[in-house]
């Protein structure tokens, strides 16, 4: 399966980010890219202005035009938006669209859903919970037969959701994400991308937004903003592609018959005996 990298830099306006969803998913899909990934907030960057000025649902036009362009050049598109949440928040949403290929035995199928971000980043002084609301539900998906799991930036730091992602079928896990910034955030990206690729043992595709500050435009304090370097990381931990900090398309291909060796030679989910749900009286 070819699999590519949207790594873009989006600022305040919906439309102009739509306008390189577009762009990105033509040319992602002339390079014969099967799985097209945005970063996170490709709706509208953080710090960039409210977000519950533009959320809209997935029937949305925002949505709806991300669609169109799947279907038009036949990929499955997945970007990272905000939809309406509770009490004025929003919540951080990685859109899922177009054409999902065969499930097995049954005619191909449109996909169109999203995953909302369960781990919200409250963290580095950084508050995302003040105006989003977590999502409650993992999500793996089927693409031409193999599953597929959904996860979003400090998500990433959990372990727990990857390989519960593994576990229910999964094969391949995209990370999209607006990475903060920072001394030795860069080094802590990849060390989790490793981490998580290795703990459930599948391909891990993280896609990040581009550095700003690369990109000549002004850095917001404190909001995460993008530092690039999207990968993809092989199930035996070792990274298979990398990005640079601007923007780039990174079109990577993955062999799904290596997960099934690496899972033969490393059994960690057969071999695992503690969950998270595990617990007991300590001896005294």
């Amino acid at each position: 399966m070819r699999i590519a990298a949207a790594q873009i830099l989006t600022g305040r306006d919906p439309q102009d980010n739509l306008r390189l969803v577009r762009e990105s998913v033509a040319e992602a899909a002339a390079q014969g890219a099967r799985i097209v990934v945005f970063p996170e907030a490709t709706m509208r960057a953080f710090g960039a202005g409210r977000l519950d000025e533009i959320a809209e649902p997935l029937d949305g036009p925002w949505a709806t035009s991300v669609a169109e362009s799947a279907r038009e050049h036949g990929v499955l598109v997945v970007v990272g938006m905000f939809t309406p949440g509770q009490g004025g928040r929003v919540r951080n949403t990685l859109l899922v669209t177009g054409p999902a290929g065969d499930a097995g035995g049954g005619p191909d199928r449109d996909l169109h859903l999203g995953y909302d971000k369960i781990h919200l980043f409250d963290a580095f002084g950084f508050a995302e919970s003040d105006t989003v609301e977590p999502g409650d539900a993992t999500y793996v998906v089927t693409v031409d037969g193999v599953g597929v799991g959904l996860s979003v930036c400090y998500d990433i730091r959990f372990p727990g959701q990857y390989t519960a992602l593994a576990t229910a079928g999964a094969r391949i896990t995209l990370c999209s994400a607006s990475w903060g910034a920072g001394e030795g955030k860069v080094d802590q990206w990849r060390l989790l991308a490793r981490a998580r690729a290795l703990d459930s043992t599948t391909f891990l595709f993280a896609v990040g937004q581009a550095d700003p500050e690369v990109e000549g435009m002004e850095v917001k304090p404190g909001a995460p903003t993008g530092v690039g370097h999207s990968m993809l990381v092989g199930p035996d931990g070792t990274v298979r592609a990398e990005a640079g900090a601007g923007s780039e398309l990174l079109v990577v291909d993955v062999d799904d018959d290596e997960v099934t060796g690496i899972r033969k030679v490393i059994p960690v989910l057969a071999n695992g005996r503690v969950t998270e749900r595990s617990g007991g009286e300590v001896p005294r």
